[in-house]
């Protein structure tokens, strides 16, 4: 038995950021019965199998090499596997999966896998991504890694572990500050607290299992967000002072677009294909909530991994009352005017639903005006 789509956690971190470790607590935990792992290896030997507790039964694990490139298809199948267990009768019951990538994985492809494949779509829906980060080693990594950045950018939560190991306050804080900079939308945990097990890991999705009800708010990280942007109100001076010399972090950025009142399907449909079309491999996630035009009492979801977009879907009713076009990018290497006047072009101006879309695709830079 299943209730369809079922959800799927990434679990992602860099090499050494204990995955593993978290991942044997949290399997002892009764709310993740009938969850199924899928992990991924790295190497010659299978030192991550040996090294989870669970019986074999309730793990999967792909063969060698990362799930972001030569295993891609074999997670495909995997996924696909599951949904035939469960519809033949081999598998009496499927809550959850967790995807275990290896630490050198860039978790986009991933994504993408769960949410492009035409099958998959209906059956598995993305609850989110859990992003470990090292506390003692986090720093250099990030400095060394544009991996890691990419791990930290997509999270819905980012988990320090070993912050108990780091002897200067300091420099934990100063990690802290800059997962921030990162990703303000994402909430920060350290994997030491008692309060971070299941509850507060998991159903990062749209809807929020204690109310049973869309949550937008919770979903786009607003709320941790404002909170950053409320302690660290002077922005870019900011970012550019801490940053300094991690020229990593400074390809990130993490921006809203909001745009109040409805908007015609057919101008966010262009907005959308010009943006993936121009800078698809740059967007590294894309969450919104639009007000339709054609139907402004019914807010539209979009949820996008670089040039996928998982099928848009449509909410009932506003959750929070609140309606509007919200759109939050996390971009890696995007110019961020570009975008706000493309988006502005799309919703400021009534004739752009009508444009030459051939001429607007030649040269996606015109409609911006630059």
């Amino acid at each position: 038995m299943a209730d369809f789509p079922i959800p799927v956690s990434v679990l992602t971190g860099f090499l050494g950021a204990g995955k593993t470790t978290l991942l044997n607590r949290l399997l002892k935990d009764p709310a993740l019965a009938d969850t199924v792992v899928i992990i991924n290896e790295f190497g010659e030997v299978a030192i991550d199998h040996l090294l989870v507790e669970q019986a074999s039964d309730g793990i999967i694990q792909l063969s060698d090499g990362c799930l972001c490139c030569t295993v891609r298809g074999e997670l495909v199948d995997t996924l696909a596997d599951l949904v035939d267990r469960l519809q033949t009768g081999r598998i009496a019951r499927l809550a959850r999966v967790i995807v275990e990538t290896t630490g050198l994985a860039d978790p986009a492809p991933v994504l993408q896998s769960i949410m492009a494949h035409p099958a998959l779509v209906q059956a598995f829906r993305l609850d989110g991504v859990i992003t470990l980060v090292d506390a003692v080693n986090g720093n250099a990594t990030l400095d060394a890694h544009v991996e890691a950045v990419k791990q930290v950018a997509v999270a819905d939560r980012i988990v320090l572990s070993k912050a108990d190991l780091v002897t200067d306050p300091r420099e934990l804080e100063t990690l802290r500050a800059r997962l921030r900079q990162i990703n303000p939308g994402a909430e920060l945990l350290d994997a030491a607290d008692t309060g971070t097990g299941v509850a507060a890991l998991f159903d990062c999705g749209l809807y929020n299992p204690a109310t049973k009800s869309a949550d937008v708010r919770r979903w786009l990280g607003e709320e941790a967000a404002h909170d950053h942007h409320h302690h660290h109100h002077d922005g870019h001076d900011h970012a550019h002072g801490h940053d300094h010399g991690h020229r990593h972090d400074q390809r990130v950025r993490s921006y809203s677009l909001v745009h109040d009142g409805p908007v015609p399907f057919s101008a966010i449909e262009m907005f959308l294909d010009l943006l993936r079309s121009a800078h698809g491999e740059r967007l590294l996630r894309m969450k919104g909530v639009i007000e339709l035009s054609e139907d402004p009492s019914r807010p539209l979801v979009i949820h996008g991994v670089q040039k996928i977009l998982h099928p848009p879907v449509q909410l009932p009713s506003w959750p929070d009352g609140q309606r509007g076009t919200r759109l939050v990018l996390i971009t890696l290497d995007m110019p961020e005017d570009y975008v706000r006047r493309l988006f502005a072009a799309f919703t400021n101006r009534p004739s752009i639903d009508t444009p030459d879309r051939a001429a607007l695709e030649n040269n996606p830079l015109a409609i911006a005006g630059r």
